[in-house]
């Protein structure tokens, strides 16, 4: 299971970053969507590493090919199937990493784990698995579109660099027009600087992605252990680098009085809303009809040029100078992470809920 994510709609993903492949199988996609395979194509281009100056050099094409499912473009309802080879591995690159645990990374624990471990790019430890990820939450957003349920996220802030608080009605559409994937331009040009700054100097910096869904129906989530900022939470929290999340008002809550923060009920439209929007769109672990808004804390990349201490399988204390191929800022990159999982776990529990009343059974 620690390779599948989802109930109804289900992705079970394999491979390694210097395998011959990565892909999946998606268990629960309902029949007679129409895939648009530009969507998903472009949606693995966002992700995908050496697209412009602040990724890492390593060079994917992300072609995904599907093996089932699909009949003429238009999906069976059958489980899909899917591979993207890998290309542009120089796993010799890895050779001294064999008998060595980097410092912040899975070499020890997996090792420790397995007995074993497949340290080439960091074998099933890489982000190189998340492309898996965006293909099935591709399709997923797909699947939302046609119940004007849209999912975006953008880069909030890169090390001390950040939106302002007071900043609203964001562009979406300018998102992809940077390198940051950050929709305010001035900010953007700021964090550019500052992610090539950290390049220079054989270093790395971390950020914040905030994600906004709209369209969604009251209902979505179940109670108690399975609250919908709880699967969410645990999507999230499985990007490689991803060390936080809070929704709506999250650890600025501890600082308020309840007086302030509570969102205030009532009339518009002749539907029940909230004044405000503090708890992110969630009460009670269920969607309330309001945006859901979170932001994730992502740590910076631990491959950095510079020499540090560490030890080896033979306890040994060394010293170690990584080279090759590395981003010295995921956060960018990650966005298009962050939306996949969201698609999926929302469309996972959109098909939960059609199962909760008699009358939609």
């Amino acid at each position: 299971m620690s390779s599948s994510i989802g109930t109804l709609f289900k992705l079970t993903t394999f491979g390694e970053s210097h395998g011959i492949a990565i892909g999946g199988v998606i268990d629960g996609c309902p029949s007679g969507l129409d895939l648009d395979l530009d969507h998903i194509q472009d949606c693995l281009n966002k992700r995908r590493p050496g697209f412009n100056a602040l990724s890492s050099e390593r060079k994917e094409s992300d072609q995904v090919e599907f093996l089932s499912g699909l009949f003429n473009g238009v999906t069976l309802g059958t489980p899909i199937g899917f591979l993207i080879k890998n290309q542009d591995t120089k796993s010799k690159d890895y050779d001294e990493l064999k008998d060595l645990f980097r410092p912040s990374h899975a070499d020890f624990t997996y090792e420790k784990k397995y007995g074993l471990r497949d340290y080439r790019g960091g074998g099933r430890s890489s982000a190189r698995e998340t492309a898996n990820w965006v293909v099935g939450g591709a399709i997923a957003a797909q699947i939302l579109k046609i119940k004007n349920i849209s999912i975006n996220s953008y880069v909030y802030s890169i090390g001390n660099i950040s939106i302002e608080h007071k900043k609203k009605n964001l562009d979406f559409n300018n998102t992809y027009k940077n390198n940051v994937r950050c929709p305010v331009e001035s900010v953007a040009r700021k964090m550019e600087q500052l992610i090539q700054d950290c390049r220079s100097e054989g270093d790395t910096v971390g950020g914040q992605i905030a994600t906004v869904v709209q369209g969604l129906p009251v209902g979505l989530g179940e109670p108690v252990f399975n609250k919908l900022q709880s699967a969410l939470s645990r999507a999230i929290m499985s990007i490689n680098t991803c060390k936080g999340i809070e929704f709506g008002l999250g650890f600025d809550y501890a600082k308020t009085r309840g007086s302030a923060a509570n969102d205030l009920f009532t009339i518009i439209d002749q539907q029940v809303q909230t004044v405000t929007n503090h708890s992110g769109g969630v009460l009670g672990g269920i969607s309330n009809g309001s945006d859901l808004y979170f932001k994730s804390a992502f740590k910076p990349v631990s491959t950095v040029f510079k020499t540090q201490e560490t030890v080896d399988t033979t306890l040994r204390k060394v010293n170690y100078t990584p080279y090759g191929r590395h981003d010295p800022c995921v956060v960018p990159r990650a966005v298009a992470i962050v939306d996949a999982l969201v698609a999926m776990i929302i469309l996972d529990f959109y098909l939960l809920n059609k199962t909760t009343k008699l009358s939609e059974l």
